[in-house]
């Protein structure tokens, strides 16, 4: 059984492997936000991930974050939207999340823009980008990242932050080009500062390639729970 003091030393070792990485790439370990991945984690995982120290929690599911968000407190952190956003879920993730990583549709473009509640500040949104290109990840396309950003100035209600993407295994260069993207862009979108790329497996690449935010799931929490134990809606 994980324990909170096992989650504690994880998030050390984290912490540390960041300084690591960042020190081999001329960078201050302060530049890269630690993201806590909650996918299918237990509640008192994500308050020991909390009073550990974590200070952005990212969700895959709904239903996840909301159990998540009743039980620590929605004040308490920031928190993440990272995984496929569905058009019945809009309203819900609108609502309840600071930032949503994983924007790709003008569809839920639209839909987000339309249902943030009017005394919340604007929505933050990260692009995802397909940067490996594989026909089984969804994300805008590199060559087209630039229009898709440009049409987000018809959503007031949504602030764009910066690009996501979940590169290729061993796709060890996609770092340095999500970077190039995100470059392209700040001319026209200062405010896109965010390169939210890197995982357990792919932190070190990550952080040369660039990376302002790691999402760590496994290496903080451990192994993800079987769904027996703790029961959710598929989403």
């Amino acid at each position: 059984m994980t324990t909170a003091s096992d989650i504690a030393d994880r998030v050390a070792a984290v912490r540390h492997r960041i300084a690591q990485a960042a020190a081999a790439a001329g960078r201050e370990a302060d530049s890269i936000t630690l993201l806590g991945a909650a996918k299918a984690q237990p509640d008192d995982a994500v308050h020991a991930a909390i009073d550990a120290g974590v200070t952005v929690i990212g969700e895959n599911y709904l239903d996840d974050a909301i159990r998540h968000q009743e039980a620590v407190g929605q004040g308490q952190v920031a928190w993440h939207f990272i995984g496929p956003v569905q058009s019945n879920k809009t309203s819900e993730i609108a609502a309840r999340f600071d930032c949503v990583q994983c924007l790709d549709r003008d569809k839920i473009a639209r839909r987000l823009n339309d249902q943030r509640p009017s005394e919340l500040p604007p929505l933050d949104v990260l692009v995802q980008v397909n940067i490996s290109s594989e026909a089984s990840k969804s994300g805008i396309a590199p060559e087209a990242v630039r229009q898709f950003c440009a049409s987000l100035v018809n959503y007031p209600r949504l602030r764009l932050r910066g690009l996501m993407a979940i590169p290729a295994p061993g796709d060890h260069d996609a770092g340095k080009r999500l970077a190039a993207c995100l470059a392209q862009l700040q001319a026209k979108h200062p405010d896109a500062t965010t390169l939210s790329i890197g995982m357990s497996g792919d932190l070190d690449a990550a952080i040369a390639g660039g990376s302002t935010m790691v999402r760590i799931g496994t290496n903080l929490f451990g192994p993800r729970p079987q769904p027996d134990q703790n029961t959710r809606t598929q989403q």
